[in-house]
């Protein structure tokens, strides 16, 4: 996996909880965590820590990874505003990942594993998402469509109808944008 997601979980935990916070998250996940945002490191050093926030924090893991993925949104906005720009809401910029958002991602970090998506946009109150990687992230994604409504000021109902971790063979997530209150 590639740094940039331990850098931005270090940067996160230590904003919310506290140098110390992450540093024990470390221990108890048995790394040292010498992290760049251009390494690559072992998958299951994100699930270790993962599962150690999980313990501490006393939340199940999925919890986690879409606190995750929808608490970094902010900064890949900031760091990557050409990929927002364009959008005028979190379906439009969500429908651009495998054509758009992918690609930069594996410009700029060459190498990087990313899911696939596929998409049925045929209702336009929902859009759905079929999730498949071998990492099973799909809560970071959950998340991650989150902060995409975030960011574009809606809300989002998200309906994780199947799971590979459940047994089924990929995710399917569905996400209904609606304006905030």
């Amino acid at each position: 996996m590639k740094g940039i997601v331990f850098t931005l979980l270090q940067q996160l935990v230590t904003d919310a909880h506290g140098e110390d916070t992450w540093d024990g998250l470390l221990d108890a996940a048995g790394l040292e965590g010498a992290y760049t945002s251009v390494g690559t490191y072992p998958d299951e050093e994100i699930t270790a820590l993962v599962d150690a926030a999980s313990s501490a924090l006393s939340k199940p893991p999925d919890d986690i990874l879409i606190w995750f993925g929808r608490s970094c949104m902010p900064m890949f906005v900031e760091s990557y505003p050409h990929v927002f720009e364009g959008h005028d809401d979190a379906r439009s910029l969500v429908l651009t990942l495998n054509d758009v958002i992918h690609p930069e991602v594996r410009k700029l970090f060459p190498g990087a594993y990313v899911p696939v998506f596929e998409y049925d946009d045929s209702d336009p109150e929902a859009l759905s998402l079929s999730y498949q990687s071998k990492r099973r992230l799909c809560s970071f994604a959950e998340g991650l469509l989150m902060g995409a409504a975030d960011h574009f000021g809606e809300q989002a109902a998200v309906v994780h109808s199947k799971c590979m971790k459940r047994g089924d063979e990929t995710c399917l997530i569905t996400c209904s944008f609606s304006p905030a209150a």
